[in-house]
């Protein structure tokens, strides 16, 4: 028995349950134009955060130079 739960007997039934089931064949995501633009950004977390790291990245090195 695995440390999870999941015997092998069980992962293999699991495994035909799902083939049998076709869950991706099933899919109910957008079908829109407008829907798959809205979709695309959900895994966007926001811009300016390299933003942030570049001009980080600017004043250290102008500090670098003036304070030599």
């Amino acid at each position: 028995m695995m440390a999870n739960g999941w015997t092998p007997e069980r992962r293999a039934r699991q495994a035909e349950l799902i083939r049998n089931w076709r869950p991706w064949e099933k899919g109910k995501g957008p079908k829109t134009k407008a829907g798959k633009e809205i979709v695309s950004q959900n895994a966007f977390k926001g811009g300016s955060w390299k933003l942030k790291r570049d001009l980080s990245k600017i004043l250290r090195n102008q500090r670098r130079c003036l304070y030599r």
